[in-house]
């Protein structure tokens, strides 16, 4: 299920895009301001953001910078504020599309829905082949030059997350949270743990990982080109 978080300062948008996105089965959290919307951002990751610019403590312009130290998740502003320069500069900082207010509520769900197809929020996972290395996610398979890899089953959940967002940061909290449950915070020793094992069997050189990187004090990344 596509998780999309809503950005806005207005109740009335909130409640009329929560109640449009989840009758079309999508998972939807909302944020009124720009410091709830980084909060939530940070435990777990959406697959789509629709951010209003006018947010009452950060500027929706300023939330756009600080998540994309960090991640290419789709960004889809949607604002009253109309003028082009607002546009370009958004556009040009990291936004994947700008949809001005009014907006009709079919258009902006056909902007969401291409967001997701561009990046395959939701796709079939192909077979990755990198090197004489074979995952199948799907069949929950791996081989190394048709050798065969045993993976317990919280290994291959683990690997299953970060192939599935391949190229993109997954926080610490998100990945406990995707394979743990929802209780799990702070058991971060569990990712250290089951990274090490999962590095022994699948990199080349597990001292020197090439394919599960570590990004320090962020989270994990599937790195697969």
């Amino acid at each position: 299920m596509t998780f999309v978080l809503v950005v806005d300062d207005d109740p009335a948008i909130l409640r009329t895009l929560g109640i449009n996105l989840r009758a079309r089965d999508y998972e939807v959290e909302t944020a009124g301001d720009g410091r709830s919307a980084l909060q939530i951002i940070d435990e777990r990751m959406p697959d789509v953001v629709l951010l209003d610019l006018g947010l009452p403590d950060l500027d929706g312009i300023a939330v756009l910078k600080r998540v994309r130290t960090f991640s290419e998740v789709p960004i889809i502003v949607v604002s009253a504020r109309a003028e082009s320069d607002d546009k370009i500069e958004a556009l040009d900082l990291g936004a994947d599309d700008y949809v001005s207010k009014p907006f009709s509520i079919e258009e902006l769900l056909a902007r969401v829905r291409a967001a997701t197809r561009r990046t395959g929020a939701a796709p079939s996972v192909p077979v990755v082949e990198v090197g004489g290395l074979r995952l199948d996610v799907a069949d929950s398979s791996a081989s190394r030059d048709g050798e065969p890899i045993h993976l317990t089953p919280t290994e291959w959940s683990i690997v299953e997350v970060l192939v599935r967002r391949r190229g993109r940061l997954v926080r610490k909290i998100e990945l406990l949270h995707e394979v743990w449950g929802p209780s799990y915070d702070h058991e971060t020793n569990y990712l250290r743990v089951h990274l090490a094992s999962i590095r022994r069997k699948l990199e080349a050189d597990p001292g020197r990982p090439e394919l599960f990187i570590t990004e320090a004090g962020l989270g994990y990344r599937f790195n697969s080109d």
